[in-house]
């Protein structure tokens, strides 16, 4: 076997206009050079292309995502030091979580970029031994009218209704939001939920000199060669000819994978295991070389291959779908050839586990590859860059904002009429219709809406409360202050469903970071999540970083989506949303505010498109949690739901439709009517309660409220009452007259 490097493929002399060619730069390929002692050959460029790619790398984010809180009691990893975050729920369990983007395939392809984008992440869970048992997503399309727009969303939605339904995994959560800033460039993120017994899980790591490398599942294509490196480059007009950089994936060979990867693990054959994703091959054997301090040598020619004759860069850089790279004891071989060879799956041994560090990979004899593990990955040669920040210019359009040059409302009946028909506040039923959100009998809030999605854990009593939650348009406005809300909304989504949050996982969505303005949306952003973080003790257990949503209009809105994590510890602890009975008391807690800033009243109805953030302060948040977990321990609160899109009205009018009973309220007249009924100021939630508990409910409350400026404050506006709404005295008409247009406004487009 030839030990000198010297590559099959035509293109092996490479050079600095080779290395731009392919995303690098003229000082990286000279940090190449200096790494090998030599000139890469074109496999080797084209590995460390996608390794050193944005997407694998972090290059350009790594520096303040260590900024963030990712310690805590409850985690049995650090954030980063497995594929998804390892929290310890109880009862000798733990959740296995993450979440991740899959922006670019599905705005080229939605259909299988959404689909594999799904796949992707549920294989990120049961690579480390927990099997999945619910999923969620963050969706972000641009104008509803737009026909584009409408193409990605059937496709999208599509997508992730095939692969979720087909693997068997129930979809229980999720948001979607329509702005003009998303038409170029759809946000795809997906989120999966696993849960394995504490002990039991594996590691992503490679170790014993000797020990065979198996890639295990679907044989390898040329589709998605060069995936990562695709999704670290702006959407343009051309993004179209990158259609090969997409996957295509199979729901039921993934099935098929996870329970052979779940029935291998008992044996005790595995040393590590790890799924194939971002640049495949490549990516699997450098991650669990470099954490074991090992080498591998791989037989490229042994990998199962879907065309003949695939060159070795294009086997290495492929991301086909449903595979994955096994570390196996030796002498166990048999064991595992046994059980893939029962589920019908390619199980073939392409190398084994050396001392020396190399990654050397071979085709038909020849080294087509020599490069130190350590080099590639995030942690060791891979580079990280400070990048230059600068205020946005458009801040001084938000600073100028008045709200005094803008009239209270003549007609508040009429603009919540137009309200409730915006894409952004109507029903999204013509979306999670096509989820299957029963499969597996672990989704609890089907028939009983909560804030967060209630899931329950077969084994133990502990119940995991589950939310995506981000307002894009808050974190334009003010991404220290947005990125604080959305780890705010979240944890107040996951208290008013009856729970603890526990920890986060995020998905941080961008656009071109060598763009000063946009890298100083992402550093603030991530500023005002780490605070958010430590105030509620959500550590982050990891996610995903998306640069690069970008077009020539323009970046999307900063969007760092957050997954969160809470526990309950039995399901009588759960708080539904639903208005329960007639003569039930309405209170609000928290404060009403003059307050309309970056509202969906504002921007889509007023037509303001700069305004502030609405008004937000940590500590305030933080007390309204404790007096909701307080209420709910005392066993008083019937029904909660927190104040957020489309403020107050909206809140009411969900948690009348869920219940088909209406509700009498009267409005504060120290407040503009516009403010009161459709503002967005934060930390706020309307809560009942039964009419005999009052005197116990105001007892608890007065022994949180006091003087200090961020006390919680509380309001009784009315009742719940018959079937009509009625504001101020005057006949709204029934729930049902609302719930029509409200559940029709979407698929009306579509």
């Amino acid at each position: 076997m030839q030990t000198n490097v010297e590559t099959t493929d035509k293109f092996s002399q490479t050079n600095v206009e080779t290395a731009e060619q392919l995303g690098l730069t003229a000082d990286e390929f000279e940090r190449i050079k200096g790494i090998l002692g030599r000139a890469p050959n074109f496999t080797e460029l084209s590995m460390f292309s996608v390794m050193w790619s944005e997407h694998c790398s972090y290059k350009n984010s790594i520096v303040w995502l260590k900024s963030l809180p990712r310690e805590g009691d409850r985690l049995l990893v650090k954030a980063g030091e497995e594929n998804a975050g390892l929290v310890d729920i109880g009862d000798g369990y733990a959740c296995v979580f993450k979440i991740e983007s899959h922006n670019h395939p599905s705005a080229i392809e939605p259909f299988q970029g959404a689909a594999t984008g799904v796949g992707g992440i549920h294989r990120d869970i049961f690579t480390m031994g927990a099997r999945p048992i619910a999923a969620l997503n963050s969706l972000r399309f641009g104008n509803i009218n737009d026909k584009k727009t409408q193409h990605l969303v059937r496709g999208v939605v599509r997508g992730i209704g095939h692969y979720g339904n087909s693997f068997g995994v129930p979809t229980v959560g999720g948001e979607a939001y329509f702005e003009d800033c998303y038409n170029t460039n759809p946000l795809v993120n997906a989120m999966s939920v696993g849960v394995v017994k504490v002990g039991q899980t594996v590691s992503a790591t490679s170790h014993g000199a000797g020990n065979p490398v198996f890639i295990v599942g679907s044989a390898t294509g040329k589709d998605g060669i060069g995936g990562a490196s695709f999704a670290s480059a702006d959407i343009t007009e051309d993004s179209v000819e990158d259609l090969p950089s997409v996957q295509v994936g199979d729901p039921f060979q993934e099935k098929k994978l996870l329970e052979a990867c779940l029935e291998i693990i008992p044996t005790g054959a595995l040393v590590g295991m790890q799924d194939m994703g971002a640049a495949g091959i490549t990516c699997s054997t450098a991650e669990m070389s470099a954490k074991g301090g090992h080498g591998m040598t791989i037989n490229l020619d042994k990998v199962p291959t879907r065309q003949e004759n695939m060159k070795a860069w294009e086997i290495l850089l492929s991301e086909s779908q449903e595979r994955m790279l096994l570390v196996v004891h030796k002498g166990k071989e048999a064991d595992v050839l046994r059980i893939f060879e029962k589920w019908d799956l390619h199980c073939v041994q392409i190398g084994e586990v050396t001392t020396d560090k190399h990654l050397k990979f071979y085709l038909h004899g020849h080294l087509e590859a020599d490069i130190p593990a350590d080099s590639l990955v995030l942690g060791g040669g891979a580079p990280q860059y400070h990048r230059a920040y600068t205020e946005p210019t458009y801040f001084e359009k938000v600073k100028a904002f008045d709200i005094h040059k803008i009239p209270d409302t003549l007609d508040p009946r009429f603009a919540a009429e137009r309200l409730v028909k915006l894409p952004n506040i109507a029903s999204k039923r013509w979306i999670y219709t096509q989820y299957d959100s029963m499969v597996g009998t672990a989704n609890a809030s089907t028939n009983a809406p909560s804030d967060a999605a209630i899931v329950t854990v077969k084994g133990s009593k502990k119940i995991l409360a589950l939310t995506t939650d981000c307002n894009s348009r808050y974190v334009y406005a003010d991404p220290h202050l947005g990125g604080q809300i959305a780890v705010a909304e979240a944890a107040r989504n996951i208290v008013c469903s009856g729970g603890e949050p526990v920890a986060i996982t995020n998905c941080l969505n961008f656009g071109n970071p060598y763009d000063p303005e946009v890298y100083y949306q992402f550093v603030y952003a991530i500023k005002g999540m780490g605070e958010a973080c430590r105030k509620f003790n959500t550590p982050v257990t990891g996610g995903n970083v998306s640069f690069y949503n970008q077009s020539p209009d323009g970046a999307v809105y900063p969007t760092p989506t957050i997954g969160m994590l809470g526990l309950l510890d039995n399901i009588n602890d759960r708080i539904t949303l639903d208005f329960k009975e007639s003569g039930h008391l309405i209170y609000m807690l928290g404060r009403s505010r003059n307050d309309i800033s970056s509202s969906e009243y504002l921007h889509k109805l007023i037509g303001i498109e700069f305004s502030p953030a609405p008004h937000f302060h940590l500590e305030e948040e933080h007390r309204l949690h404790q007096t909701i977990a307080k209420l709910n321990k005392a066993g008083i609160v019937q029904s909660a739901h927190d104040v957020s899109e489309g403020g107050l009205f909206i809140t009411l009018l969900e948690s009348a439709m869920a219940a088909g009973l209406g509700f009498d309220i009267h409005t504060n007249p120290n407040f503009r009517k516009d403010a009161f009924l459709f503002g967005e100021s934060q930390s706020r939630a309307i809560v009942t309660i039964r009419p005999e508990d009052k005197e116990k409910f105001e007892a608890v409350l007065h022994t949180v409220v006091d003087a200090t400026e961020h006390s919680v404050k509380f309001e009784k506006i009315g009742i719940v009452k018959g079937e009509h709404i009625i504001i101020d005295g005057e006949d709204w008409g029934t729930v049902a007259s609302w719930k029509q247009p409200y559940d029709i406004s979407i698929e009306s487009h579509l």
